[in-house]
């Protein structure tokens, strides 16, 4: 027998007996290529750092780490939320498992128009993707941060030339019931800012928007209030979480409010 029939030891698949399972072993921070649905164009093709993991019976020694990057090149670029169940399925019956979980992180960008000039430039979003599946039941989510600017009521009232303001990342992990563009989480939380951002604005436009902050003043409790009164309203949308962070130019530190809520409790 030469080397190349010498069965090649499958030491992942080895007993193990110290009794303790492990929630979530794979792989993390690997990128791949994807395919998002655009409402405006589409498609949109970008990079995404996934996290993907499986718990591991007691029983077993180790799980194959291979086979995680098998499954997102058989899914080439043909990966996105939509794609998710299958992936998720696909994952947990290759590696034996019973529970499953991925994220797929990735920049988003939306082509904004300014207020005034009407001058059109990118602004990137941070989103991320997240499916589980437990005993065959599979639950999605989507995150989303969105970067606005927030101008604080306190030091409005109080100052009799301006008032500070920041920008602030609000997050909003939703999961649906239905379809839900990545562009309408956007716009919802954008239209409950003291003002949105741009990423390319002229002098007509900087003006505008100074304004608008100074007419629109909002507490990091105002906005996920506002925000989360919004995500109460959408039929499709069965759980969130929202949180705003507000990058203080006048402190050295961060203001901080979160909401959570489950519509599907009561």
């Amino acid at each position: 027998m030469n080397s190349q029939d010498t069965p090649i030891a499958d030491v992942q698949s080895s007993a193990d007996t110290r009794q303790i399972a492990i929630n979530k072993v794979g792989i993390k921070a690997i990128r791949h290529p994807v395919r998002v649905q655009d409402k405006s164009a589409g498609s949109q093709h970008t990079i995404a750092v996934f996290n993907m993991y499986v718990g591991l019976p007691h029983n077993f020694k180790g799980t194959h780490m291979s086979r995680f990057v098998e499954i997102l090149n058989s899914h080439e670029r043909e990966i996105s939320v939509e794609s998710f169940p299958a992936m998720l399925r696909d994952m947990v019956a290759k590696l034996e498992a019973e529970t499953g979980h991925i994220e797929m992180n990735f920049p988003y960008f939306i082509n904004k128009t300014a207020p005034v000039s009407g001058v059109q430039s990118l602004m990137d979003y941070d989103v991320t993707f997240i499916g589980d599946i437990v005993n065959s039941e599979i639950v999605t989510s989507t995150k989303v941060v969105v970067p606005v600017t927030s101008l604080c009521p306190c030091s409005k009232k109080i100052s009799e030339r301006g008032a500070h303001n920041q920008r602030s990342h609000v997050t909003v992990a939703a999961r649906t019931n239905g379809f839900v563009w990545i562009e309408e989480i956007v716009q919802l939380v954008e239209a409950e800012a003291s003002c949105e951002l741009f990423g390319l604005l002229k002098r007509p436009d900087e003006k505008f928007v100074t304004e608008r902050a100074y007419d629109n003043p909002k507490f990091v409790e105002d906005m996920v209030r506002d925000v989360a009164a919004r995500l109460n309203g959408e039929g499709r949308i069965d759980a969130y979480v929202v949180e705003s962070e507000n990058f203080e130019s006048i402190h050295n530190h961060s203001a901080y409010a979160l909401i959570e809520k489950d519509k599907t409790c009561g």
